[in-house]
């Protein structure tokens, strides 16, 4: 970052994106643009669109929450120049200071985007490289908790070779009627089935299957969805816990997004004190076996016994104004702009520490 501290810092936020989360990325960038400090940031939106596409656009077009013109989206250039991180536009340069990746799902928090930014220098907000890519697939997360010793449910993996062998009644035996079947790689519940009949199987297969080449299948857990948000670097702090209530059969991309009525949100969650207190041990843990930093929401499946599974990682949460990842900090008295500032400096933080290693004998 530049040493002049009286500029304000020039804050990049990175949106949109080739995923299917793609709207949902366009409506956390706004509600994060609406809660920074605009006293202490400039804010430098980049759109990238469907294609893969960068472009600078201006932060009123993006509020409008309309879909961009070509008049609005000028092409931009990176490049490093003495050792800074500088967007070229038309005519015009700007230097980046840190940036803030909202992008949901593949190309953007599956690691990716990390690595160029890590080519590039500059700090960006969330876990670096490995955490991003390790909470992006759920089949090697799933398999780092379990080798450590952490609760989660049954499952079994496929690719996509071997779509053709996938038996309905193998997996009835192995776990149980219903199951669940999602794309290994890809959040927001785009893609995941809830199957409970031969008729269910192949659709669900299909649909999983058009979105990856990896799947899991998921033995059903009844019981409470429950979710914790996380944030730091070596030491990291653990949110309240909250609890998805929906309305619909699971918690789907509709129930999340479209259906107003999808579901409700109990902020603490309806479990008792020392349920709490685990599963907020169980977030740290998750989030450190997973190699994660900057922040994650870790998501449980909590039983009438009070058993408690651990569902996934998202390594960068939704920030739209119903999403649980600001909402569960609000509640553990972290107000929005705060935790975008919290954020920014664990992001600042690292890069600091990265700056000190050596690289060279």
């Amino acid at each position: 970052m530049r040493k002049n501290t009286s500029q304000k810092i020039s804050l990049a936020i990175i949106f949109g994106g080739r995923s299917a989360e793609h709207d949902v990325s366009l409506v956390s960038a706004r509600n994060i643009i609406n809660a920074v400090n605009k006293k202490k940031y400039t804010i430098v939106p980049i759109f990238i669109d469907r294609g893969g596409r960068w472009f600078l656009v201006k932060e009123k077009d993006l509020l409008r929450g309309h879909v961009f013109t070509d008049e609005q989206k000028v092409p931009i250039i990176w490049r490093m120049q003495e050792d800074l991180f500088v967007l070229h536009s038309g005519k015009r340069n700007r230097v980046i200071d840190v940036v803030f990746p909202v992008l949901h799902g593949p190309f953007g928090e599956d690691g990716t985007i990390q690595g160029l930014l890590k080519l590039y220098n500059v700090p960006f907000v969330g876990p670096c490289v490995l955490g991003s890519a390790i909470g992006m697939d759920k089949d090697v997360s799933k398999r780092l908790l379990r080798e450590a010793g952490l609760p989660v449910v049954d499952f079994l993996v496929f690719k996509s070779h071997q779509k053709n062998e996938i038996n309905f009644d193998n997996l009835v035996k192995h776990l149980g009627l219903p199951f669940f079947i999602k794309p290994a790689n890809l959040g927001s519940s785009v893609g995941v089935s809830k199957v409970c009949d031969q008729k269910d199987f192949m659709r669900a297969l299909h649909l999983a299957f058009s979105y990856d080449r990896k799947i899991i299948v998921e033995k059903y857990v009844a019981g409470k969805e429950i979710e914790c948000s996380i944030m730091g670097n070596q030491d990291p702090i653990a949110s309240v816990p909250g609890e998805i209530i929906p309305s619909h059969d699971f918690y789907s991309y509709e129930a999340k997004y479209i259906d107003d009525n999808g579901a409700t949100v109990a902020i603490p969650a309806n479990i008792p004190d020392s349920v709490q207190k685990k599963v907020q041990n169980l977030a740290l843990r998750t989030f450190e076996t997973l190699c994660c930093e900057g922040m994650g929401r870790v998501d449980f499946f909590v039983t009438h016994k009070n058993e408690i599974y651990i569902n996934e990682i998202n390594t960068i949460p939704g920030f739209t104004s119903i999403s649980m990842y600001p909402k569960l900090w609000e509640k553990s008295g972290v107000p929005y702009a705060k935790l975008i500032d919290m954020l920014i400096a664990y992001a600042v933080d690292r890069h600091k520490k990265e700056k000190k290693l050596k690289t060279v004998k």
